[in-house]
């Protein structure tokens, strides 16, 4: 199993590393729970020495003792990743708490305000939140604390446990925390961690594969109120188990960074791993979140149960879902009507969408039957090219908007709770404005590119399709989205009326070159054809109050190399960074070497194994390995 941590990209720079420093304390545990946490506050002042090369990594609450040797995973880059996925844990507690009489209380938070948008104005309104006709709180916990009846927690591919950590001095509400490893280094560092900040009275480090330990808990005493996987690549290969695993209504906090696989680059592999073609196509991003969340739901299916998604988000280099699981025979017979095939264009890159399944509703009967298509002919009616055919994929709301508004005002009603507060307010405004009901998106520049004309303003575009009665709203995935329910023609009608305004004529605006590179383009997209009239005046709600309001949405890269860091090895060592590896495989094929002597330059990978008969007659270096047998010896 992948040594993994969750990856981050800090807004500004909250993490330092430093020396030795004496480990933090949480908060006091009230009254109620003095006795029972009495262990626990006693082991919180127990001081753990840093062993010969250890340093500390500082982020958020939390105080991580790192080894110098590259033995355990860890990227800075993740640390929006790790504040997000604690914001959302937190008011997934509230929620799931005050249903059992229990107030969860978070140090700086205002008075609770829900933040949702107007449909007519699509402007923010801020409402006081609401009873959902829960039982009156008995009795308070804060972070740090034990809560008897709070969720059981289960980190399955901890690293250093940093999360966890993280979990247990910022997230309230908990009843334990399970930090799991394959590696046993990471699995005592774990611990380490536990005792260095004062939690191990919440988190129990564990040395176990993940997949076994969830398939071990399948029964409903011991399921997981939430389980976190974030792998370094691929989670597929513990979805099966983590489905299962989960308590009744429980949450699922799941992670990829293969996005090369899920964004279109091998779509025969995404369909091995994930069940869904992934196509390569601008809204690639949006899809990944898509074919991440059909796979969970097919899987879930299989044992009768479904998932239903809180927060989707493609963030840098990874995707990050958090989806509630239930069970309901009766419900996942909807399964099949929430999957869609995608029908793309690849030469206008227009979209339909054919679902999978129909649902006919007759008074009390419901009838479920297969669905009828497909909805394009052999050639698309707007270029004459033919069309890809991908996924299936969700097709339904990635987004539970009630939710995502709580955790915004919780966010933005404290934002000295997390560094990179600032850019989990803008994610989420951008997430609260999308249409839920409409999947995938256009890009102003690529349609601006399948005409060879310039670009119009994005007020414009979004004011022509508001006067024409659509709807349309931008992406979070995508800073150059539209996002909109009018069909393709509508989108085309409006681009050629943009073409119209800015060319005088079709021999200025029209090489010879670019008709006959695209000839049935030229013939059915032509500018002359086009009788209707778009209406570019903008308009006052055509400017999103994300953007209105400056949000932090799309933030510039904080340093060189941000990306996916190497891999952790199991035996220590210094990994070869990814630059470096980038640039010594570089035109490797195409580059051949012809000179012998520069072969001295490269291991000889048969001396490795102890099979090279050469000797120094070898064109291979064996230096490096001799070197490593003397210091052995």
């Amino acid at each position: 199993l992948p040594l993994a941590s969750s990856p981050s990209q800090p807004q500004h720079n909250t993490t330092g590393v430093t020396t030795a420093n004496p480990p933090p304390t949480s908060a006091a545990c009230s009254a109620a729970d003095t006795s029972s946490d009495a262990a626990g506050t006693q082991e919180k002042t127990t001081a753990v020495e840093l062993l010969s090369g250890e340093t500390v990594v500082r982020e958020g609450k939390a105080a991580i003792l790192f080894p110098s040797a590259n033995e355990v995973f860890y990227n800075p880059v993740q640390e929006f990743n790790r504040d997000l996925t604690c914001a959302v844990i937190t008011e997934f507690a509230r929620d799931l708490l005050t249903q059992r009489g229990v107030k969860v209380v978070v140090p700086g938070d205002k008075e609770r305000v829900v933040v949702s948008l107007s449909d007519d104005n699509n402007e923010v309104d801020v409402q006081p939140e609401q009873d959902n006709g829960a039982a009156e709180p008995l009795c308070s916990v804060t972070a740090g604390e034990k809560c008897e009846q709070g969720l059981r927690v289960l980190e399955g591919l901890a690293a250093s446990g940093l999360r966890s950590v993280r979990f247990a001095l910022e997230v309230p509400g908990l009843h334990s925390i399970t930090a799991n490893d394959f590696s046993s280094k990471a699995a005592a560092l774990i611990a380490r961690n536990a005792q260095y900040n004062g939690v191990g009275h919440l988190l129990q480090a564990s040395c176990r594969d993940a997949s076994m330990l969830m398939y071990e808990m399948r029964k409903k005493k011991d399921r997981y109120d939430v389980i976190d996987l974030d792998p370094y690549g691929s989670p597929v290969t513990f979805l099966d188990a983590a489905v299962q695993s989960v308590s009744e209504g429980g949450l699922l906090c799941i992670t990829c960074t293969d996005m090369a696989v899920m964004a279109g680059n091998s779509g025969e592999t995404c369909y091995s791993k994930y069940g869904s073609i992934s196509i390569k196509a601008k809204y690639c991003h949006e899809m990944a979140l898509r074919i991440i969340l059909h796979s969970l739901d097919q899987r879930a299916a299989v044992y009768q149960r479904y998932i239903q998604p809180l927060l989707s988000v493609s963030v840098d280099f990874y995707i990050r879902v958090f989806v509630r699981v239930f069970t309901g025979q009766a419900t996942v017979k909807n399964s099949a009507s929430k999957q869609a095939l995608l029908y793309n264009c690849i030469g206008c890159g227009s979209f339909h969408l054919q679902r999978m399944g129909r649902k006919t509703i007759n008074g009390k009967n419901v009838k479920y039957s297969a669905a009828t298509g497909p909805p394009v002919g052999p050639e698309c009616q707007h270029c004459g090219h033919r069309h890809q055919l991908g996924g299936p994929i969700w097709a339904e709301p990635i987004h539970d908007l009630r939710f995502v508004q709580k955790v915004l005002s919780a966010v933005s009603g404290n934002p000295s709770r997390f560094g990179t507060s600032k850019r989990i307010e803008g994610v989420l405004s951008m997430v609260t404005e999308e249409l839920e009901d409409v999947p995938l998106y256009y890009t102003i520049d690529n349609l601006s590119s399948t005409l060879h004309c310039n670009t119009p303003p994005l007020l414009q575009f979004r004011s022509a399709l508001l006067h024409a009665g659509h709807r349309v709203s931008m992406s979070h995935a995508c800073k150059n989205a539209i996002k909109t329910d009018a069909p393709p023609a509508a989108i085309w009608d409006i681009m050629r009326c943009w073409v119209r305004s800015v060319r005088t004529s079709v021999s200025e605006s029209w090489s010879s070159k670019d008709v006959c590179f695209s000839l049935k383009c030229w013939l059915t997209v032509c500018v002359c054809l086009c009788s209707f009239e778009a209406c570019f005046r903008v308009r006052e709600d055509a400017n999103p109050q994300s953007r209105k309001r400056h949000l932090t949405r799309f933030q510039e890269n904080p340093q060189a190399f941000w990306g996916p860091k190497a891999r952790a090895k199991a035996g220590g060592g210094i990994s070869m960074d990814l630059q470096d590896k980038r640039k010594k495989c570089q035109n490797k094929r195409k580059g051949q070497i012809t000179d012998s002597s520069q072969l001295k330059n490269f291991p000889c990978k048969k001396f490795k194994k102890g099979t090279c008969d050469h000797g120094d007659q070898c064109c291979y270096a064996h230096e490096e390995m001799e070197t490593s047998e003397d210091k052995t010896e």
